[in-house]
């Protein structure tokens, strides 16, 4: 027997609400006392049947009215029904008006709660919980009735960038916007800025649980770190003795902390309900969603869509996207999004809203980050490849286990430069780079002599193509620079060494002075020594090149450079060099991904 639209419809809604927790009953076989959430269809109002009626401990909260498919596209327009069910008087019961309304398709869910300052309605995954009523109704008052009460911002110890962020920010929140997006450029403080309005929004609008979204399980780290260094500047117990930070790291989200990190490759397997393999959260998220169908986000009794209050998505331009975007559709939350280097997409997807658009230049004005010069190697192979004659013998390396052989070569072989180090490997062209940035290091760095009378290389990072370059690197930097191992080491995540403790040596040991990556620090990674930055591969992704740059961007005062490994240093850190072996600052960008 075929079904009609608005039968297909309510066996939709009934599915939803029995997986989100409700128990469902008809107007003739009323149990109000069968569990804390009860929905009853067909309830009886003195304007007429309403589609189902929700109670919670007997009493009446909600009104969900019932649109089959076809009307996904007008649930705005009977808005006014559901309000008018909300407010009529359900018979045998002298009720007050209803706090919650939903219009729903089965499919497609709006949500009105009418305790709200100004009553608007939003897009929902789902239903809410019965168990998240009871505390709603408990606290008596909304969220978005609490973020009114926010008082002014105390803005001692803050920079003016970041209580221009937070002032907006607050201001968005009150005028109920879903989202919001803060860009400050990377070393202005970004996490700062947002452990500071997380910890207001925690204490005065009274926020039940905020995630904290990273894409790599080092920003998770780091991340945790600067939660437990913060003390807000009107209490002066840190952050974790005030509230619980959690930073997940298997499948179980514990429901007593305040804030939650987790990468989002972690959220996703957790909706999903399944397991999640370490690495996964190691490399960049779009690389792992390649290997990945999009398989859709389902309901998890575990993590209701109302479970968090708020999202902070650190570096926002990257996790907003794809397979990504269910994660961030799932929850019923205020997003605030932040990045050093947004691009169109992420502006379309904050909603043009801007609560902060502090950028380098200005970062550079203020004094808070240092400029920087760049140095152009050229070698005639970058700049026009080269050739392999017939019948000369040459190596082979396998890509991944770099096992070589020597074989002939049966035609010539022209190269571009860009073939350089992926499908070609000159080595004398590595090092022809390698020995002019050791001779003219000198001349970058004019006061840099150490108590032996010896060139003290700065704090360099060398940004390779693969790890197989990465490795090509390192030999020729210890051969030409005449240096042992502890001097220049690979970061990154295929490293033998743990590259968390390499990291740590990098940032506050003399050893490693040169350090060489793939990709593991070209985001979201601190290090304020560090004054040069060799560009061995270019990179055709705007932000991600800017986010690579802001590696060298920091300010070090003299006492910290002399402290994190460069002894001889004469000067505060007011610059950093940029040493381009590949063309990339001439090189075409796009808004596109890296």
């Amino acid at each position: 027997m075929n079904q009609n639209p608005e039968q297909i419809a309510r066996d939709t809604i009934d599915t939803e609400l029995i997986r989100c927790g409700w128990v469902i009953q008809n107007k003739n076989q009323i149990n109000l006392q069968a569990a804390v959430g009860v929905a009853v269809r067909e309830y009886q109002t003195d304007i007429g049947p309403a589609d189902y009626v929700l109670f919670i401990n007997k009493k009446p909260v909600g009104i969900i009215e019932a649109k089959r498919a076809e009307e996904a596209v007008h649930l705005s327009i009977h808005e006014e029904q559901t309000e008018g069910y909300a407010t009529a008087k359900l018979k045998y019961l002298n009720n007050e008006p209803l706090f919650f309304g939903y219009e729903s398709t089965g499919e497609v869910t709006r949500f009105t709660d009418y305790r709200d300052p100004k009553p608007r309605s939003r897009s929902v995954f789902t239903f809410h919980s019965p168990a998240t009523f009871l505390e709603w109704i408990k606290l008596d008052t909304s969220l978005r009735k609490r973020l009114l009460d926010i008082p002014t911002l105390p803005t001692h110890g803050l920079r003016d960038c970041q209580i221009v962020a937070i002032n907006n920010l607050e201001q968005s929140f009150k005028d109920a916007k879903p989202k919001a997006l803060i860009q400050m450029a990377t070393g202005s403080g970004k996490t700062f800025t947002a452990i500071t309005f997380i910890y207001r929004l925690l204490k005065f609008a009274k926020a039940k649980r905020i995630l904290f979204l990273v894409d790599t399980k080092n920003l998770g780290e780091q991340a945790e770190q600067e939660f437990m260094a913060y003390v807000p500047n009107d209490d002066n117990r840190k952050f974790t003795e005030l509230y619980g930070v959690t930073r997940l790291k298997s499948s179980a989200i514990p429901n007593d902390s305040q804030v939650y990190i987790s990468t989002i490759q972690r959220m996703y397997s957790i909706l999903k309900g399944t397991e999640l393999d370490e690495s996964a959260e190691e490399q960049n998220p779009n690389e792992f969603a390649a290997t990945k169908e999009p398989m859709p986000v389902v309901y998890n009794e575990k993590v209701p869509i109302e479970f968090f209050d708020f999202i902070v998505i650190d570096e926002c331009h990257r996790s907003i996207y794809n397979l990504w975007k269910q994660v961030l559709d799932y929850f019923d939350v205020f997003q605030i999004g932040l990045t050093a280097t947004p691009d169109n997409r992420t502006f379309g997807y904050f909603n043009q809203n801007l609560a902060s658009d502090y950028g380098y230049e200005k970062a550079v004005i203020d004094g808070v980050l240092v400029p920087y010069n760049v140095f152009t190697i050229e070698t005639k192979i970058t700049k026009n490849g080269s050739k392999i004659t017939m019948g000369e013998k040459v190596d082979k390396r396998e890509r991944l286990t770099r096992r070589k052989f020597w074989e002939s070569v049966d035609e010539d072989i022209e190269y571009s430069g860009k073939q350089l180090d992926k499908d070609i490997v000159n080595k004398s062209q590595i090092r022809t780079i390698i020995r002019a940035i050791k001779e003219n290091m000198p001349a970058m760095f004019t006061d840099r002599i150490d108590a032996t009378g010896k060139f003290e290389v700065p704090k360099t990072l060398i940004f390779a193509k693969t790890d197989s370059h990465a490795e090509d690197i390192i030999e020729i930097v210890r051969e030409e620079f005449a240096e042992e191992n502890k001097f220049c080491k690979k970061i990154t995540y295929k490293s033998e060494e743990d590259p968390k403790t390499v990291l740590s040596q990098f940032r506050n040991d003399y050893y490693p002075r040169i350090a060489v990556t793939v990709d593991m620090i070209a985001t979201g990674t601190d290090i304020r020594p560090l004054e040069v930055l060799v560009f061995m591969r270019d990179v055709k992704s705007r932000s991600y090149y800017e986010q690579m740059k802001g590696r060298g961007t920091r300010t070090c005062s003299l006492e910290q450079l002399k402290a994190t490994g460069t002894p001889s240093a004469k000067f505060t850190k007011d610059h950093f060099v940029i040493i381009d072996a590949i063309g990339v600052e001439q090189s075409q960008k796009t808004d596109s991904r890296p």
